[in-house]
């Protein structure tokens, strides 16, 4: 029987919460297609994966396989999958280089050969510098069967990776790096940070990061924890991803690089999006052209349709907002406010996305059949009328 990480990870990740609850959030797909593991963004919906071989799991101890996995998140963390390629794109070098990046800190759990600062070709190298930093010296003294200037087939990974046991090799696959779209790198960078987010919390609570050093902590927490993000970023992505999640599957292209684990998929990046705007009497009328001029900003990359509401909707004042349209903003309702109203209308005509923008002064609608974010000032996010673990974003 091949060896299902699924089934092992918990087991192999028991002493490493923040690595532990970072693989919560990744898919994890089992193949032969590539020698080793490696770490990727799905091109197609953006969402990571981390894909191993399971022959070669089974041929390494439970310490090396944990090394392995906290190898292939370190990538993700230091965004080498996601951050743009050097200017000559992916090459040996690189791979090289980001994986010196990592393997100063996890050095004795790693498989032989493995390229760590130090040691073999690379005694020299300092510990904990940046990819960046290496790739330079790299280039200045590449290891002695490396070709600083691989052919295509070597800069693609497509036979130019060392393998395990040669002293300065890397054991994982990084081939799929630089397939991703800008927009899709985009979508995948704000879940990173969403996922490193929720990493640190749960350490946090539970007031352990096993093996991350306290330096190493500070430098995630400042890389991507710490990070802000205006709203307008923040709806741009959540209109992005809303676009990515439609794409339908297709029987008419196929993944080259993976046949058997990914399916075709044809992109229909018409996403529909709604935005409901409370305007029922607790919201001011500076607030309700806050929202409005924020939404011309919005209509510069996606099409939607504007929803207002106070207790109810009418159809009638429902109106769609043109890509590259500007608009004068007008109040049509001062009443109460029902969350439920917008929602009911949303679930039953079929968006693919829904952004309500609202002072939070009503109870907790019911669930969303669609991705739902919320927009407000700071007061409505500091005092909301009801708790939610959807996304709540500040108008600034």
């Amino acid at each position: 029987m091949s060896f299902d990480l699924n089934k092992h990870i918990y087991r192999l990740l028991q002493d490493e919460p923040f690595f532990a609850a970072l693989s919560r959030q990744i898919d994890k797909r089992m193949t032969r297609t590539v020698p080793t593991a490696g770490v990727g963004v799905n091109k197609n919906t953006g969402y990571f994966e981390l894909y191993y071989n399971p022959d070669y799991f089974e041929s390494i101890s439970d310490k090396q396989k944990s090394g392995v996995l906290k190898h292939e998140f370190y990538h993700l963390i230091f965004e080498h999958v996601t951050d743009r390629l050097p200017a000559d794109g992916m090459s040996v070098l690189w791979n090289i280089a980001t994986d010196l990046a990592i393997n100063g800190f996890i050095r004795d759990e790693l498989p032989d050969g493995c390229c760590v600062p130090g040691e073999g070709d690379f005694i020299n190298f300092p510990e904990q510098l940046t990819a960046e930093a290496y790739f330079e010296m790299l280039k200045k003294s590449p290891p002695k069967d490396q070709n600083p200037n691989p052919s295509k087939g070597e800069a693609d990974g497509g036979g130019g990776e060392p393998t395990p046991g040669t002293g300065n090799g890397q054991f994982d696959s990084h081939e799929s790096w630089g397939e991703q779209d800008t927009q899709t790198k985009e979508i995948a960078k704000e879940r990173l940070r969403e996922i490193a987010k929720k990493a640190s919390e749960e350490c946090s609570k539970g007031s352990s990061w096993g093996s991350v050093s306290s330096q190493l902590r500070e430098r995630i927490m400042e890389k991507l924890v710490g990070r802000t993000m205006d709203w307008k970023k923040l709806l741009r992505y959540f209109v992005r991803t809303s676009q990515v999640s439609s794409k339908k599957s297709s029987i008419k292209t196929i993944n080259r690089r993976f046949p058997y684990i990914h399916a075709g998929k044809k992109a229909h990046r018409q996403a529909r999006i709604a935005v409901s705007i409370d305007q029922s009497g607790s919201v001011s009328d500076s607030m309700l052209g806050a929202f409005f001029s924020e939404l011309e900003a919005l209509a510069k990359i996606a099409e939607f349709v504007v929803i207002p509401f106070d207790d109810e909707v009418f159809e009638s004042e429902i109106f769609v907002w043109k890509k590259g349209e500007r608009r004068k903003h007008n109040r049509v309702f001062r009443g109460g406010t029902n969350f439920d109203a917008p929602t009911e209308y949303v679930n039953k005509h079929g968006f693919d996305g829904h952004i309500i923008l609202t002072d939070m002064y009503a109870p907790m609608p019911r669930a969303s059949k669609c991705q739902r974010v919320w927009l407000t000032d700071k007061s409505g996010a500091e005092n909301p009328y009801f708790k939610t673990k959807e996304r709540v974003l500040v108008l600034r």
